[in-house]
């Protein structure tokens, strides 16, 4: 008797029925170690009186519970959609934000099967997002190919669109070379179309690791049917996997903005700002009508995001180890977006969390982008040595410099330990280390970057480590140290071996609320032993000035930036 009233409870507020089911059980649970508790009590004393009382205990516990939980869904007849989803983000944050343990509070109110400890989804709903047949995204890989090609050949007229059978029948012949295109052709341009062939399948319901070989497929398709140049290694290297790299975060950052349970104005920035993020995500949404649905639901998974940006003065001294000298002075904006909790204790499939920085420079020259650095979890979990929190895994790392000093592409898969040790409540220090071999880089040759067009880098291989650790004092200070080491051996261009460290010292002071004033300290060394030449050692620096707006996620406390 008692299931079915409570059944009738939650059916009348339209409760997830994953959410009815686990407080039901609960219920039951509880009735039965009341009725044991309470038994001998009913068989000495008045009967009626102990009913009573258990009846009583049990609903008013029902009834605590139902004004706890917090539900996604949308519920038609009870009031405006806007209004209903501020009430479920308010209730979310209030219930299920960090507590003093890294994480929310565990909850019954959260099915940790298909849901991370902030109430959000840890996969997208299959249901909304089905599987599409193969394909489909197989004909869209096709597509981004010609389109591009057809940029190539009618709009900008380049020499190496001017393809047909007998260019095509010399690259399957003649095999395969590395390349000479610039830099940022082949270490940001490539990748980035890697990302939209990735995203062809991604965003047709197809798993990060299914979606990969429509970006080899489409890189292969390039290479030996879209250029009149024999197929590069670099490219088919550079393409899928950096490209699977950057079309992972792009689609994690456009799920985060969607929310097809809203309407008007809101619903028309969010389609438009998550296209501009995932392009092919947003034109198959317009072709499979994803634009314009209506759910009561969310069903795109979801994590914690915490945003720095950053915007000031970037003096580049052409002196070594000087400290504001000669050189010119530019205007920086960074971007930096940190995707998940890595002490949300949970196992994690790839990219579930990540880190992309991009910093951007104006002023001289036409190098706008200065670099490009991040980093995204392949899997991982968590453990704990006392007050330490730890998550370990293995990852993939990208990396991309080039500026007037340096030129450095690198891809890198390896393994990464992050640490937060709580100091006192306010005070935390977050470290995390990596260590990664590096199948494919690229580096500016002893004579430095040029403008040319054609390439003035290496390619290499070799490893990379990297620490960066911060203490947070609280909202008012922080101070960080970040180091990176790359071991670089030539496999094209002058052989030798190649030593580079960067290394950057920062503090950043609160002006006010979440806006603080910074300052950083880059020194670059570089020490080059190339085989019949004496080695090589220089060193340049940088001082950044800049003021930097940290949002932290609203279910986040801690600062981790």
């Amino acid at each position: 008797m008692v299931y079915r009233i409570d059944q009738v409870a939650f059916g009348s507020l339209n409760l997830s029925a994953s959410y009815t089911q686990l407080i039901i059980t609960t219920m039951i649970h509880l009735y039965s170690s009341i009725k044991k508790l309470l038994f001998s009590y009913i068989v000495r004393k008045h009967k009626v009186v102990a009913c009573l009382t258990l009846f009583l205990i049990t609903n008013s516990c029902l009834l605590a519970q139902v004004k706890t939980i917090a539900t996604d869904t949308i519920v038609p007849a009870k009031g405006a959609r806007k209004e209903q989803l501020k009430q479920i983000k308010e209730t979310k944050v209030k219930l299920l934000s960090d507590s003093g343990h890294n994480e929310p509070v565990k909850s019954p109110l959260i099915d940790t099967t298909i849901q991370n400890k902030y109430g959000d989804l840890l996969n997208d709903d299959i249901k909304f997002n089905p599987k599409y047949p193969v394909w489909k995204p197989a004909i869209e890989v096709v597509g981004i190919n010609l389109f591009t090609w057809s940029l190539d050949r009618f709009l900008l007229n380049q020499d190496f669109s001017h393809v047909g059978p007998t260019t095509w029948k010399y690259n399957i012949q003649q095999g395969w070379e590395w390349d000479s295109d610039r830099f940022g052709i082949n270490f940001i341009g490539h990748p980035y179309t890697g990302s939209m062939y990735f995203n062809a399948a991604r965003s047709q319901g197809y798993s990060y690791i299914q979606s990969i070989p429509f970006a080899v497929g489409g890189s292969l398709m390039w290479e030996y049917f879209g250029e009149n140049t024999r197929p590069s290694y670099n490219d088919v290297i550079n393409t899928p996997l950096n490209g699977a790299f950057l079309g992972e975060i792009f689609y994690r950052l456009s799920s985060n903005i969607l929310d097809d349970r809203t309407t008007g104005g809101e619903r028309v920035f969010r389609e438009i700002t998550a296209g501009l993020i995932d392009p092919v995500r947003g034109l198959n949404r317009l072709l499979q009508g994803k634009s314009f649905r209506r759910t009561t639901k969310e069903v795109y998974q979801k994590e914690p995001l915490n945003i720095t940006m950053f915007a000031g003065l970037h003096k580049i001294n052409e002196d070594n180890k000087t400290v504001f000298g000669k050189g010119p002075t530019e205007m920086l904006y960074n971007l930096q977006l940190d995707y998940g909790n890595p002490f949300e204790e949970r196992y994690r499939k790839p990219f579930d969390f990540f880190r992309l920085r991009t910093e951007f420079s104006f002023g001289s020259g036409r190098k706008l982008l200065d670099n490009l650095t991040g980093y995204g979890i392949l899997f991982g979990d968590n453990t704990h040595l006392g007050k330490l929190s730890m998550m370990y895994g293995a990852f993939q790392y990208d990396d991309y410099w080039d500026n007037k000093t340096f030129e450095l592409g690198a891809l890198g898969f390896g393994g990464g330990l992050f640490t937060k040790y709580p100091i006192s409540k306010t005070i935390n220090v977050y470290t995390n280390a990596h260590l990664a071999l590096v199948p494919l880089a690229g580096y500016s040759t002893r004579f430095g970057p040029d403008t040319s067009q054609v390439r003035d880098y290496t390619y290499n291989n070799g490893m990379e480590a990297k620490i960066e650790s911060t203490i947070n004092l609280g909202k008012y200070a922080s101070a960080s140290f970040v180091y990176y080491y790359f071991l670089l051996h030539t496999t094209v261009g002058a052989a030798g071996i190649n030593h580079i460290s960067i290394l950057k010292p920062r503090v950043t002071v609160q002006v006010i609320k979440n806006l603080n004033l910074g300052f950083e300290h880059f020194i670059y060394y570089d020490d080059r032993y190339l085989k019949g030449l004496p080695g090589i050692h220089s060193v340049r620096t940088e001082q950044k000035i800049f003021v930097s707006l940290f949002l932290e996620d609203p279910q986040r406390k801690g600062r981790y930036n």
